[in-house]
């Protein structure tokens, strides 16, 4: 099942984020993860071995499943995450890579 926005859309002048280029609408106080989703994207990332695409799960930071790049730092989840205007974000695509770097 889809995810259906139950408030108003984001305001047709309101802050914006860039996904894999696109321009998205969100309101203020959002989390990425829920601009995505109010703007129809539905995958995030793909997974490392069946390139499966995967989105949220849980939206509490538990699952993983919402990991993307934002501005250039990969593994952020994308539910804990607050949008905020201009930032640029894309799927991550492939295995996680942790912080000191492994898998790069």
């Amino acid at each position: 099942m889809p995810f259906i926005r139950l408030d108003p859309p984001a305001p047709a002048a309101g802050p914006e984020l860039f996904f894999e280029g696109r321009p998205l609408r969100f309101r203020p106080g959002e989390t990425v993860a829920g601009a995505l989703m109010a703007a129809g994207v539905t995958a995030f990332r793909e997974t490392p071995v069946s390139g499966a695409a995967r989105g949220p799960w849980c939206l509490m930071g538990v699952c993983f499943d919402c990991l993307v790049s934002i501005d250039g730092q990969d593994n952020q989840r994308a539910c804990m995450v607050a949008a905020r205007a201009g930032m640029k974000v894309r799927r991550q695509i492939g295995a996680r890579r942790d912080a000191a770097g492994a898998g790069k």
